[in-house]
């Protein structure tokens, strides 16, 4: 039961950020996703409705990179994947939008990798 109101009052937050925050092409919103164990990432075009470019922890190809370390390094890494690719498709800027978890730990780490991946927010 608590598991639900969490998950709800997370999903409250969610909206009252996303009716502020909106996705264009040229300037996309990064979105973070957290579970207990992995960490998700999309830049979407909110506008035309799709996914620009992603990256997750449960992703084949980072596995071995992720293996040893903490998650807050992970979302670390995750954060600079993710704008590696977005750099590679067009993209310098983006809105972040936190997905309604404080931006705290593991979605801070997120950010800053990102950062340091070189999109600017």
């Amino acid at each position: 039961m608590a598991n639900q109101t969490r998950t709800r009052a997370r999903k409250r937050r969610h909206m009252r950020v996303r009716r502020k925050v909106s996705g264009t092409a040229m300037r996309p919103r990064l979105n973070v996703y957290r579970s207990l164990k992995n960490i998700g990432v999309q830049v979407i075009d909110d506008q035309a409705g799709h996914t620009i470019v992603s990256a997750s922890t449960l992703e084949a190809g980072l596995q071995e990179v992720l293996a040893d370390k903490l998650k807050v390094d992970q979302a670390k890494e995750i954060g600079k994947v993710v704008a590696e690719r977005a750099k590679a498709a067009g993209i310098e800027q983006v809105v972040f939008d936190r997905g309604g978890y404080r931006y705290h730990g593991r979605v801070k780490a997120v950010a800053d990798g990102s950062r340091e991946g070189g999109l600017v927010f």
